[in-house]
C-alpha cells in the first residue's frame, strides 16, 4: 500500500510537471497562430502601441494557454491514475484548443469577428457559401495537429527528466506573468487617457478582456470623469478610421440638365402620416407624383438620418467623415456646376451633422444670413426660402434645402399649433389627473405638428407655382428618421430607441419635372437619393459603388433584398420578413415584420457577408491610429 502511495504522488508529480512543459509548446504554438491576428489588424504607428501589441501578445496568449491548463489538465493529472490514458486526454483538449484557435483567426480574418454565437450559428447553417467551404477546408489540419500534439506529448515525457534538471520553469513562468501584468497596466493608464494606439486594439485577440480602472482612478482623483466623457466623445471623431471617398475621380458625360434642385427635409417624420386626414396637401402631392411607399432612413436619429440623406453611405462612416471633413460629393458636384445654394432650417441648423460634415464653412456662413437670429421656426424659415426664391434669376440653377422641426418638436409647439386632434396634450394641464392614455395625447399631439407642417408646405409650392419654377424644379420631400409610441410595445418612445418600421421608414415623395406619376412599392433607402441626383441630374458616368452605397431610384432592374441601417455599435438588416441587428462584438437579435424578437431566427451568413463588405468598402486599409 505504501508503494502503491508513492507510485500514485510519483506519476502525479511527473504529470504536473509534463503538463508544464506541455502547456509551454503549446503557449508557443497559439503565439505563432496569434500572428495571424497581428497581420490583418492594423498596425500601430506609435512605439508604445507597438510595446502594447508586443506584451499583450506574449501575455495574453500564455495566459489564455495555462489558463485551461489550471482548469482542465491540473485537476485531471489527479484524477486519471494512467499517465498513457492521461496524456491520451491532454492530446485531444490540445488538439481541440489549436483546432478551435485556427478556426477562430479565420472568422477574424473573414468576418472581422471572434467565435461567438452569431458566428458559429452562420456556419453552422449548411448554406452553402464561399466562407463556408474555405471553413470545412481548415478541419483537413485536424489530423496533423493531432499528430503533432501526439509527437509532443511523447517527446517531452521522454525528455522530462533533462528538462526538468534545467531549471527554467520559474523564469519562463515569470516572463510570462510580467508580460500579462505590463500589458494590463499599459491599458489601464490608456483608458484612463484615451490612447487610442492601445485601446484600438482591445479586440485583437480572443477572449481578450484588459482591465480598467476608471473608478478607483476617480475616486483618488486620478480622474476627471467630465473631462474623460468630454474628451471621448472627440476622440470618437478625431481618431476614426481614414476614408476613401469617393474611391475614385468622378467623371461625367456633361453638364448635366441644369435644373433646380429642392430639398425639404421634415424631422422626425413617420411615413404613415402621409393620409388624407393628418396630411392631405402632401398626400395629394404624392399621388400627383413619385411616392416611395417603403423608404427607409439611414438611421433612427437625426444625425444618422440626415448624413445617408446627403453622403448616400451608411451611418457607420459618419465618424470618419467628420474626421476628415469630407464634403458630400452631390454637394461638392452642384457648387463646380455653378448652383446657388439656399439653407433654412426651422431650427438654425442646430444639428451639429451640418457644421462638422455636410456643410462648408461658407456654407455654415451662408446658412446663418439667410437665417434670423433666434428664435427660429418653421414660419420663418419658409418665409425666408420665398424671400430667396424671389430673388433667384431664371436660367441660373439653384439648390434649396429646408429643414422643418415642428414634428419632431411636438411637445414644445403643441400649445401654438391648432388642435386638429383630440385629445392631445393642448387639452391637459401640467399636474392634471387625466385617464386619458399617454400614448394618445403624445400621438394626437404629434399629428397636429405634422398636420400644422402639411399646411405650411402649401406656401413652399405656391411661390414656386408663382415664379413657373415648378416646369425645371426637382422636388424632393422625405423625413431624416421616424417616431414611435411605443407601438411596439417594448416601451420605445420618439426616436433612437430601437430599429423598428415606426423609428426608420419615412416618407420619400419626388417631384421630377415630365416624369409620370406612380406608386413605387419597392424598398428604398436614403442611400439611393445621391445616385440619383448624381446620375440623372449631373449626368455621372462613375457608377454608384464608387461614391455611394446606393442604387439609383429609378434602376427597377436592382432590386435590392435588403435595407441597411444602423450605426457604428449597431449593423441594421431590414428585410421584408423582418429585421436582424448585430452589434460590434457578433451578438445579435432577429425580429419579424411587426418587430417581435424571434428566439429562434438566424441571419442568412450570404447576407451578412455582404452588409459587412459594404461597410468596409470605404476604409482604407491600415487606418487605425
Amino acid at each position: 500500500m505504501v508503494s502503491s502511495g508513492n507510485n500514485y504522488k510519483e506519476t502525479v508529480s511527473q504529470l504536473i510537471s509534463w503538463g508544464h512543459w506541455f502547456s509551454f509548446f503549446n503557449i508557443i504554438a497559439a503565439m505563432l497562430l496569434g500572428t495571424r491576428y497581428i497581420i490583418h489588424s492594423d498596425w500601430p504607428e506609435s512605439l508604445m502601441g507597438q510595446l502594447y501589441m508586443g506584451l499583450s501578445w506574449v501575455g495574453h496568449f500564455g495566459f489564455l494557454v495555462f489558463g485551461f491548463y489550471i482548469l482542465i489538465l491540473f485537476p485531471a493529472s489527479f484524477l486519471i491514475p494512467s499517465q498513457r490514458l492521461m496524456r491520451l486526454f491532454a492530446v485531444l483538449v490540445g488538439t481541440i484548443g489549436q483546432t478551435i484557435l485556427i478556426l477562430d483567426t479565420h472568422a477574424y480574418e473573414s468576418l472581422e469577428l471572434h467565435l461567438s454565437p452569431l458566428v458559429w450559428d452562420l456556419l453552422l447553417s449548411g448554406e452553402r457559401t464561399e466562407l463556408n467551404a474555405r471553413w470545412q477546408y481548415l478541419f483537413i489540419v485536424v489530423p496533423a495537429i493531432f499528430l503533432l500534439q501526439l509527437f509532443l506529448s511523447e517527446w517531452l515525457w521522454r525528455k522530462l527528466r533533462k528538462l526538468t534538471r534545467k531549471h527554467v520553469g520559474v523564469p519562463i513562468a515569470s516572463v510570462f506573468g510580467l508580460c500579462f501584468l505590463a500589458s494590463h497596466l499599459i491599458y489601464i493608464w490608456a483608458d484612463a487617457n484615451l490612447y487610442r494606439p492601445v485601446t484600438a486594439q482591445r479586440s485583437n485577440f480572443p477572449l481578450s478582456y484588459p482591465m480598467t480602472a476608471k473608478s478607483f482612478m476617480e475616486r483618488h482623483g486620478l480622474l476627471d470623469r467630465q473631462e474623460y466623457a468630454r474628451l471621448q466623445e472627440k476622440q470618437g471623431v478625431e481618431n476614426s478610421e481614414s476614408i476613401r471617398y469617393p474611391l475614385k475621380p468622378l467623371s461625367f458625360s456633361d453638364k448635366g440638365s441644369g435644373q433646380n434642385l429642392l430639398v425639404i427635409m421634415i424631422d422626425g417624420l413617420r411615413s404613415d402620416m402621409v393620409t388624407t386626414e393628418t396630411m392631405p396637401y402632401l398626400s395629394a402631392y404624392a399621388q400627383q407624383n413619385l411616392n416611395f411607399t417603403d423608404h427607409y432612413s439611414t438611421g433612427n436619429d437625426s444625425t444618422l438620418g440626415t448624413f445617408g440623406l446627403f453622403y448616400g453611405l451608411p451611418g457607420a462612416y459618419n465618424t470618419s467623415i467628420r474626421a476628415e471633413h469630407s464634403p458630400p460629393v452631390l454637394l461638392e458636384t452642384l457648387t463646380k456646376r455653378g448652383y446657388r445654394f439656399g439653407l433654412f432650417s426651422g431650427s438654425g441648423f442646430a444639428d451639429v451633422i451640418y457644421p462638422q460634415a455636410i456643410f462648408t464653412k461658407d456654407q455654415i456662413a451662408l446658412a446663418a444670413a439667410l437665417n434670423p437670429e433666434p428664435p427660429h421656426s418653421d414660419q420663418q424659415a419658409i418665409a425666408n426660402m420665398q424671400s430667396w426664391l424671389s430673388k433667384q434669376t431664371p436660367g441660373k440653377p439653384w439648390f434649396g434645402y429646408l429643414e422643418l422641426v415642428s414634428v419632431q418638436d411636438y411637445e414644445d409647439a403643441d400649445h401654438a399649433i391648432e388642435a386638429t386632434f383630440s385629445p392631445s396634450l393642448k387639452d391637459t394641464q401640467p399636474g392634471e389627473d387625466s385617464s386619458i392614455d399617454p400614448a394618445e395625447l403624445l400621438k394626437n399631439s404629434y399629428r397636429n405638428a405634422a398636420y400644422y407642417v402639411d399646411e405650411q408646405l402649401i406656401a413652399v409650392f405656391d411661390s414656386l407655382m408663382k415664379r413657373d419654377m415648378l416646369d425645371n424644379t426637382i422636388v424632393m420631400i422625405t423625413a431624416n428618421h421616424g417616431t414611435e409610441f411605443n407601438e411596439t410595445g417594448t416601451n420605445s418612445w420618439g426616436s433612437g430607441s430601437n430599429y423598428s418600421q415606426y423609428q426608420l421608414k419615412v416618407p420619400l415623395i419626388v417631384h421630377w419635372p415630365d416624369s409620370q406619376r406612380a406608386q413605387i412599392s419597392r424598398s428604398t433607402s436614403h442611400l439611393d437619393i445621391v445616385p440619383t441626383l448624381m446620375e440623372t441630374l449631373l449626368s455621372t458616368t462613375t457608377a454608384p459603388e464608387f461614391y455611394s452605397s446606393g442604387i439609383s431610384l429609378f434602376d427597377n432592374s436592382n432590386k435590392r433584398r435588403w435595407v441597411l441601417a444602423g450605426d457604428n455599435q449597431d449593423i441594421v438588416v431590414v428585410q421584408p420578413e423582418g429585421t436582424t441587428i448585430v452589434d460590434k462584438y457578433g451578438n445579435y437579435t432577429v425580429y419579424d415584420a411587426e418587430y417581435r424578437m424571434q428566439d429562434n431566427g438566424k441571419p442568412k451568413l450570404s447576407t451578412l457577408m455582404q452588409v459587412m463588405h459594404e461597410l468596409k468598402r470605404f476604409y482604407q486599409p491600415g487606418s487605425a491610429q
